[in-house]
């Protein structure tokens, strides 16, 4: 009988706020932050510091590199390093889109003003635009030669009130680390100026809210401003398309330098963000500090151009005066003038000034504005901004930024420093965890980091304790599950209280040198603890009475730890084990070797080499038996512990093994490695049961439940992920061909992005012309692979079906005195009760939007002669129009010189022509009637909404006959 054996499936992921590699913005309401959390996105509540939601994909796991917010107030785009994009729903905090078009992490997202049409950028060096209501790439846009770190629209003054309009109308700016920036226009789809002024790295972009401004941010200490010609933008009499690089250079410029703004910082821009009312810039650097620039009022810029020009003039005078008294009489009038000409021109500097400087604790990743505060005057009447900050050390800050009143500079206002308003920060660590613990019951975690100690609920992921402690290297929990004790990197042992949350007595425990290993004692009694000072150090529990001040008062018992003995080895310790009979002591040491010694005589018993590298995690079988070694070698070797034979040495990883733990009451064990992998062998016969993934960093340390129920592990991306085992069996055969199909797949998915497809005049021409700007937005997939193959069965189904009963109403007109009896119907067409035909679009329909166009680029030509005449059935029966229209056009541009050469799909063009015509006009008048009947009733609800009012003199005037015009002001309730 084969053997079977039970699935870990992953239950949850804790200990992340939010992670480096994508940014953090605020909710419409500033209540609430979207933030990324490896391949999750967590919604938290900032005053709370509370966990509002989790946006999750089963089907994803790549990390979130990209967040954007969609101006209608409910969708965000998420970007991943997969490229994927998925909207997201906060109401409802589901996925409704997802769209796949790039070949490479997403780095930029953008809505337009309308929230209609999504621009993403990523490492592919690719440009895409998405319609967000058809859920379809519109186009991509190709130019730069290196990955795409800013987007920002340049929308026209014409209000777009649709998808279409939205994304043919207005422009696009894009930065790049080409140090190229280049303004796209929508209609042309063309790239209409590029402006080459950068020496280095484009890290971000930022267009003011008046779409006057362009601010970039490099890796100088000087921002570069940049004025938009607004006129220009909307002059659509000149067309730019046929135009080349250089002559569209020369003869329309829309993006002029303005000028610099010097930054107090020297490192590089991490993100630049105009404030919603477009007075305030803020300008985030890789050093720790957030840097906000003002923006002068004209006021401001008139009263510090005035004082320029009467420092110009006295500085003139007053070389003018040095040089009559030497004797020179050389006129200098028209120096002067040109002086004048320069000192009145204003400048970037004069417009945007240095207004505060806010310091973080670490290095800061992104930053947000509260949306909010888009009404001046009500900003005004809060007299502060606030700024969201996520940090790369996974803490989240939110900074309250006092600013003057109307009228009044920095100076005269007499402003406090910015302050800091909440932050989330007791939820993670802020490095990684490198050790954990697991209470006897399996109820409580411990895991530490540098300087920091946290306790979790092992159910629900909620952090129960949080304590100061060192650099910790292990833990261990006491028995009793009361106290914890940790070795540290300073050699000392810190034993803590968790009721307390208090730190109990430090023990200098291996002077001055590194702790790496403790383990309990199988009795209970004390613990073994090995370090860098080559010695294996044997503790006892003590009780002591702890004084009181009051002499009435019964003094407290409570737990310490008591040295015994030393047992002195020849290299650094790295490991000890005891094995739970209590018999035997396994040292493992940096000399590769792993020693064993009598626990009770210390007598030495075994010497186990084969290592190549130091063993860094081993572990002892429930029984005694069995000895496993994981090492930095990338291999996992397994001892018998009656002669030290090594049973079997398996390369269990492709990079240093890190932890090993066998399951209690089984040879079953698990190993964890820099690999970003934990997977679970079987000890008795040498094979690998399962490999989970998830981890998006090396994993560090690995807890197993008493029994196996569920296991731990934590990860250098901070997250701490656990396991349950499940009921469902799982067989080795059936988990190694599943293995081989997902290899098979990610080969396949390569090759097909190797082979990239694009609409062409035929098959032929599938591969994509490198001179070519705008192209055709999608990527083929395993999802679009399926859809295709789905499609394609769908049409041999129907195909078979129709085919039936066209010989059956043949028999039937032939010889109609033999009755025939009807065939016999698809058990799969009975079930849907659907037509042949109607099953054909019920296929394609439920194939999602942005998946469509690739799904039938997998079928084959005589395929699609077949879906031919079902287009045909649909457009006579006037079934779906818009997806039929779709599916037509799409399949005529991939197809059309095949369609062309095929002279019997003429009769059939010309009746889908006929009748998708009817079917698109019926669909016209509807849509028109509806707008119609909309704007009726919203002029019905104007009229009942509006009053008209005006001042009480203009009564008198129009009583008294005076007053021919009158003046009125509508007010809508």
């Amino acid at each position: 009988m084969v053997k079977s054996y039970l699935r870990y499936e992953a239950r949850s992921v804790f200990g992340i706020i939010s992670s480096p590699t994508g940014n953090a913005v605020f909710d419409h309401s500033g209540k609430l932050s979207i933030t990324p959390a490896l391949e999750n996105v967590i919604v938290w509540d900032i005053k709370k510091g509370t966990q509002v939601a989790r946006w999750s994909d089963s089907e994803n796991k790549a990390e979130v590199t990209c967040i954007a917010r969609n101006p209608n107030g409910k969708d965000y785009a998420v970007g991943y390093a997969d490229g994927s994009i998925r909207l997201f729903d906060l109401t409802n905090n589901a996925v409704n889109v997802i769209l796949n078009g790039h070949r490479g992490s997403i780095s930029a997202l953008e809505f337009d003003p309308t929230g209609t049409v999504l621009a993403s950028g990523a490492r592919d060096t690719d440009l895409i635009l998405w319609d967000v209501v058809g859920e379809v790439g519109l186009y991509k846009l190709r130019g730069h030669k290196d990955e795409i770190t800013g987007i920002a629209f340049v929308p026209s003054s014409k209000d777009a009130d649709s998808a279409l309009n939205a994304s043919s109308e207005g422009y696009i700016v894009t930065s790049s680390k080409d140090t190229l920036v280049k303004l796209w226009d929508l209609r042309a789809r063309h790239c209409v100026q590029t402006l080459v002024t950068h020496r280095s790295e484009v890290w971000s972009l930022a267009v003011s809210p008046d779409r006057r401004l362009l601010v970039t941010g490099t890796s100088d200490m000087d921002m570069r401003v940049w004025s938009i010609d607004i006129e220009k933008l909307e002059d659509t009499s000149v067309d730019r398309s046929n135009l080349s690089a250089e002559d569209a250079a020369k003869s329309w410029e829309a993006i002029t330098e303005y000028g610099t703004i010097q930054r107090a910082s020297k490192d590089r821009v991490v993100d630049l963000q105009f404030h919603p009312t477009g007075l305030y810039l803020a300008c985030l650097s890789s050093d720790k500090q957030v840097e906000v620039f003002r923006t002068r009022t004209h006021a401001e810029i008139k009263k510090k151009m005035a004082r320029r020009q009467k420092r110009t003039r006295e500085k003139r005078k007053k070389d003018k005066d040095s040089m009559d008294a030497d004797g020179d009489e050389s006129n200098s009038g028209g120096s002067g003038d040109e002086a004048d000409e320069n000192t009145s021109e204003i400048t970037a500097a004069d417009e945007l000034t240095s207004f505060k400087v806010i310091r973080t604790s670490a290095k800061p990743v992104s930053l947000d504005f509260n949306p909010t505060e888009s009404d001046i005057a009500a900003l005004h009447r809060q007299s502060s901004l606030q700024i969201l900050v996520s940090q790369n050390n996974n803490s989240l800050h939110t900074w309250n930024l006092p600013i003057p009143p109307p009228g009044k500079t920095t100076k005269q206002a007499n402003l406090p420093e910015p302050s800091l308003m909440s932050s989330i920060e007791m939820l993670g660590h802020r490095s990684e965890p490198r050790t954990l613990a697991l209470s006897s019951d399996n109820e409580l975690i411990a895991s530490a980091a540098n300087k920091s100690l946290r306790v979790w609920n092992a159910q629900t992921g909620s952090c129960v304790r949080t304590l100061e402690c060192g650099t910790a290297l292990c833990a261990v929990f006491l028995p009793g599950d009361q106290l914890i004790v940790i070795g540290t990197k300073e050699g000392t042992l810190e034993l803590y209280d968790i009721p307390s949350a208090s730190l109990v007595e430090t023990f200098d425990a291996h002077e001055g040198a590194a702790c790496w290993s403790i383990d309990v004692r199988p009795d209970k009694k004390g613990l073994v603890t090995g370090g860098a000072d080559k010695c294996v150090k044997f503790w006892d529990f003590e009780l002591v009475r702890e004084p009181q001040g009051d002499s009435s008062v019964v003094s407290r018992r409570r737990m310490t730890l008591e040295h015994v003995k030393t047992l002195k080895m020849s290299d650094d310790v790295l490991v000890v084990k005891c094995s739970p009979d209590s018999r035997l002591l396994a040292v493992s040491l940096l000399d590769t070797t792993v020693k064993v010694f009598y626990a009770d005589t210390l007598k030495f018993f075994l010497s186990l080499y084969g290592h190549k590298l130091p063993v860094v995690s081993m572990d002892i079988s429930s029984d005694s038996t069995l000895l496993v070694t994981g090492s930095a070698d990338k291999s996992v070797k397994l001892w018998g512990l009656d002669f030290g034979d090594c049973h079997r040495s398996i390369l269990a990883h492709q990079e240093p093994v890190t932890a090993v733990k066998f399951v209690w009451g089984t040879h079953y064990f698990f190993s964890a490695g820099k690999d970003k992998l934990v997977q679970q062998w079987d000890g008795d016969n040498f094979q690998r049961i399962q490999k989970l993934e998830g981890s998006h960093g090396d994993v560090w340390a690995l807890l197993v439940a008493k029994h196996g129920n569920f296991i731990v592990a934590s990860s250098q991306d901070r997250s701490i992920r656990v396991w349950d085992k499940t009921e469902e069996p799982l067989f080795l055969e059936e988990e190694r061909e599943r293995e081989l199909e997902e290899i098979y797949d990610r080969g396949l998915e390569e090759s097909l992005d190797r082979k990239e497809s694009t609409i062409g005049r035929g098959d032929g021409e599938d591969e994509e012309i490198e001179g070519e700007e705008s192209q055709r937005a999608g990527k083929a997939t395993m999802e679009t692979l399926k859809a295709g193959e789905r499609i394609m069965e769908a049409l041999e189904l129907a195909d078979e079906e129709r085919k039936k009963w066209h010989e059956f109403e043949e028999r039937k007109r032939k010889m109609p005195q033999l009755n025939p009896a009807p065939p016999d119907t698809n058990p799969v067409l009975m079930f849907e009760k659907l037509s042949p035909e109607a099953y054909v679009l019920r296929t394609v329909e439920r194939i999602r939007a942005a998946e469509l166009e690739d799904a039938l680029l997998a079928l084959s030509f005589s395929r699609v002669l077949s879906l031919m005449a079902y287009i045909d059935i649909w457009a006579r029966r006037e079934w779906n129009t818009p997806i039929t229209c779709r599916v037509l056009f799409f399949v005529l541009k991939t197809h059309q010189n095949q369609i062309v050469a095929t002279r019997t799909m003429r009769a059939q063009l010309d009746s889908i022509r006929q009748h998708l015509r009817a079917g698109v006009n019926q669909q016209r008048d509807q849509i028109g009637y509806n707008l119609a009947a909309l704007s009726s009733l919203r002029t019905e609800w104007e009229d009942n909404a509006t009053a008209q009012f005006f001042d009480e003199k203009d009564i008198q005037s129009i009583l008294d006959g005076q007053l021919k015009k009158r003046k009125f002001t509508g007010i809508k309730a």
